[in-house]
């Protein structure tokens, strides 16, 4: 067993945090990490309306009773989403953990103090961490450059960043990007991370809600599967490399995309084509580095006590076996 901070603070078992994932952070796959004794993580912008989280977190909650959170990703969309008012179902459902990411929280940070709920801000950069530990957030998940999704502009590895992070930094943080066994879950912990969020990796598992394409397409890829489309617009993103993502980037190298000519290649429409339906070619969808780890589609409670057995034995076998 690991105890630190980001264990006691959240009330779980085991330093691993569930990332908040677009069609994928749903009732099914949060509830099987949290029983797993890892922290679990819906994502609120899955769920169409605010009734429909509600709705979400209610299902949730009759299959676990350990603790959850909810993702909520504060981005520029082309749609107005009513942040107000999902940040209001989260606070009267009762649930006391919030993962925020995108923009800063802090606008709904009164309102989340004021509740009791704890705040985890994933941030891209040491600078807007020492911002989340300002406005009041209980913990910063840093992510690297390895991550899937937002990056951010720095291209900063987690092996720099974590560590950057801590020194400058005095809540707990949670290494994002790369993570994704025992092995990862030791380096974060020795690089002075509380904690590990993954994402990519819970993918691959039974209880994801995906279609078993994407699930097996993760197991056949490797580290070089992956590519960063709007690096032009300073919305770097990464991605799984397929055809479409090979369009967009097409388009950027003409040197004057905008996100209106983008939009039909990146919608969530199609990202829903391939997640949901299993187009693998339908649109993009998020994957990173972590997938060239990724060899199997086991249940999330067998993954999750293998990661805590292979940490377990990096720390009593290799790094004992070569101390002098």
């Amino acid at each position: 067993m690991f105890k630190t901070r980001i264990t006691e603070l959240m009330g779980i078992e085991h330093p691993i945090v569930q990332g908040g994932m677009q069609w994928v952070g749903k009732a099914e796959l949060a509830s099987a990490v949290s029983n797993a004794g890892a922290l679990g993580i819906l994502t609120a912008l899955t769920q169409p309306t605010p009734e429909d989280l509600d709705k979400e977190i209610k299902r949730t909650k009759e299959m676990t009773d350990k603790p959850f959170g909810i993702n909520i990703t504060i981005f520029p969309t082309l749609k107005v989403v009513p942040y107000d008012e999902y940040v209001q179902v989260v606070v009267e459902s009762g649930v006391k953990i919030v993962e925020t990411a995108g923009r800063s929280p802090e606008q709904f940070m009164p309102e989340f103090k004021k509740n009791g709920i704890k705040v985890i801000h994933k941030c891209t950069s040491v600078r807007h961490g020492i911002k989340a530990e300002k406005i009041g957030c209980d913990a910063v998940s840093i992510d690297g450059f390895e991550s899937a999704g937002h990056p951010g502009e720095d291209d900063i590895p987690s092996l720099i960043l974590i560590p950057r992070a801590v020194d400058s930094i005095s809540i707990p943080i949670v290494g994002s990007g790369g993570f994704g066994d025992g092995r990862s879950l030791v380096a974060a912990l020795t690089l002075g991370a509380e904690g590990i969020n993954m994402g990519t990796r819970f993918v691959a598992t039974r209880e994801a809600p995906v279609h078993d394409n994407i699930k097996q397409a993760l197991v056949k890829a490797d580290e070089l599967q992956t590519t960063l489309i709007l690096r032009s617009l300073r919305n770097t993103e990464r991605i799984y490399k397929n055809s479409v993502a090979k369009e967009v980037l097409k388009i950027e190298s003409r040197g004057n995309a905008t996100i209106e000519d983008l939009a039909p290649l990146i919608s969530g429409a199609n990202n829903y084509k391939v997640m949901v339906e299993g187009d693998m070619e339908g649109g993009v969808w998020t994957t990173g580095l972590v997938t060239g780890l990724i060899h199997d589609i086991p249940r999330v409670r067998d993954l999750i006590e293998r990661i805590m057995e292979e940490a377990g034995d990096v720390i009593n076998v290799r790094i004992k076996g070569v101390m002098v």
